[in-house]
């Protein structure tokens, strides 16, 4: 969770690192230092039963890091931001924007596009996959001289105003910071930044003078945090919202339309609702990400990256509605791992897909099921560590269902893992202490989502729960033995980026191999 509670009850604990080792001023010495910064799972427990929302105290909490990094909110007005946010559909918007923008480089010489930031988050397998310059992750080494300019630097103005230097901002923010520091020395002119949860406390939204807002769709998700309906999760989301730019958003439930407009009103900002582009519906474009959940995500991509362009005086040229062919291409070229990727390796056909909302794995299910054939071999790999696993199983089965048929057997096994690796070995930037260590031990989760899934459907003649990523690959290995496999992994975006990783050490020449999407 990427919040903070007020100081007088948990800021110090919250803030403080393990300890005040001094890093080696290596990519893995800015990884070891940074996981210092995760909040064990005691802590978010404690913060989660305390029934507490978003933190009011975060923006200025965040404004306090960058007057000591140095900077001031209006020194990023410079980056040109598009800033987004929502509940589905945020990264791959934000990809396809950059795919876009990347095509008009050429024509910008050292003008608006010439160098493009993208902050996402979270990663897949590498922490640097957040922070990326021109379509690629930072490099180890520039990542490792920008993380530990922040860090000198938070602990200069500690010790300077006579604060404990060992206290520092929490993981999000901290890289988020790292992102502004990085696009700012890197003379970016053109930033997308997406949201990491909610918007009006995020710390992204320190960001005063975007040239452009999007929103894309909405849906209930981290309640615990923005609220249990879909009217207060709108809220936090619409906190993006600024009067210096137009708000472009996705058709959302009516009310959240209202709110929306309702705080783009109270600011002083136009909205405008777009629809699928009769192109792209039709597939006379084709889209990079090919499912048809994307259409939504690539057609806000098109009415952001156009506001964009045409603000900085480089009019995309889309006339009578047609798509100009540098979009076009920039639509059928984005790279997005994890998200619908699709990936044959021997007798395995690798259907990867990080949804972890109940609306995206119904989207998951259609996707999935449209493929679904001709393979008499199906396996499930899944895992979602902190959700409510049986809404989730149920979405994705009930999808499923409809797409395939209630009597169909839709996998011959069905595999509920962790998201470890391997029994060895735990990847630095995979490293995660936000889970209870007792659940994962036990396999606590794994049992109750294996039972949610026989529940929904007992036909799955076997059913495996297992504590790494390596073992449940295994089993899909010795399968493909027999006969080809169609291998559907999704549930958790951690899940997906410990596949990737495991299957990358396996067959490099084909997992590291940047993904040009399904077309």
């Amino acid at each position: 969770m990427r919040f903070l509670l007020s100081k007088c009850q948990y800021s110090t604990t919250f803030y403080r690192t393990m300890t005040s080792v001094q890093y080696p001023k290596t990519y893995k010495g800015a990884i070891a230092a940074l996981n210092t910064l995760q909040s064990n799972f005691a802590l978010l427990d404690e913060i989660r039963k305390s029934g507490k929302k978003m933190n009011d105290a975060a923006i200025p909490e965040m404004l306090d890091s960058v007057r000591q990094l140095g900077y001031q909110p209006s020194d990023f007005d410079k980056l040109n931001v598009i800033h987004v946010a929502g509940t589905k559909g945020k990264g791959s918007t934000c990809a396809f924007i950059a795919s876009i923008l990347a095509q008009y480089k050429e024509l910008s010489l050292k003008g608006a596009v010439s160098k493009i930031g993208l902050y996402t988050s979270p990663h897949l397998r590498a922490v640097r996959e957040r922070i990326q310059l021109d379509g690629a992750p930072l490099s180890e080494e520039l990542f490792a001289k920008y993380f530990f300019e922040v860090w000198d630097r938070l602990e200069a103005s500690a010790v300077k105003e006579g604060r404990d230097p060992t206290v520092k901002p929490v993981y999000f923010r901290f890289l988020t910071l790292v992102a502004f520091h990085t696009y700012l020395s890197e003379n970016v002119n053109t930033a997308i930044i997406e949201v990491g949860i909610g918007g009006e406390h995020d710390s992204t939204n320190i960001i005063q003078k975007p040239t452009v807002v999007g929103i894309t769709s909405l849906g209930i998700d981290h309640t615990g945090v923005l609220g249990d309906t879909i009217e207060e999760i709108a809220w936090h989301k619409a906190g993006i919202i600024k009067s210096s730019a137009r708000t472009f958003t996705v058709p959302q439930q009516p009310s959240a339309m209202e709110v929306i407009q309702k705080r783009a009103d109270e600011k002083g900002s136009k909205v405008e609702v777009v629809h699928t582009h009769p192109q792209i519906r039709s597939r006379e474009v084709k889209l990079g990400l090919s499912a048809d959940y994307m259409h939504g995500n690539a057609s806000l991509a098109v009415a952001l990256a156009n506001e964009h362009l045409t603000l900085l005086d480089m009019n995309p040229a889309i006339i009578n509605g047609k798509l100009p062919e540098r979009i076009v291409r920039g639509l059928a070229e984005v790279i997005w791992p994890g998200r619908c990727q699709i990936m044959s390796i021997g007798a395995i056909e690798w259907c990867i897909d990080g949804a972890h909302t109940v609306d995206s794995l119904e989207a998951c299910g259609r996707w999935f099921g449209a493929r679904a054939d001709g393979i008499d071999q199906r396996v499930l790999i899944f895992n979602q560590q902190k959700r409510d696993s049986g809404a989730l199983i149920a979405a994705l089965a009930n999808s499923l269902k409809g797409m395939l048929g209630t009597n169909s057997r839709i996998f011959n096994e069905a595999i509920f893992c962790t998201n470890v690796t391997s029994k060895d070995a735990g990847k630095a930037d995979l490293m995660s202490v936000g889970t209870d260590p007792e659940a994962l031990k036990k396999l606590t989760v794994q049992e109750q989502l294996a039972q949610a899934w026989i529940d929904q459907v007992p036909r799955t003649p076997v059913v495996h729960v297992l504590p790494t990523v390596e073992e449940a690959i295994a089993v899909v290995t010795s399968l493909s033995y027999k006969a080809p496999v169609q291998v559907l992994v999704t549930g958790s975006l951690h899940l997906v980026g410990a596949v990737l990783e495991v299957l990358g050490e396996k067959y490099p020449h084909i997992v590291n191999q940047p993904p040009r999407g399904q077309r």
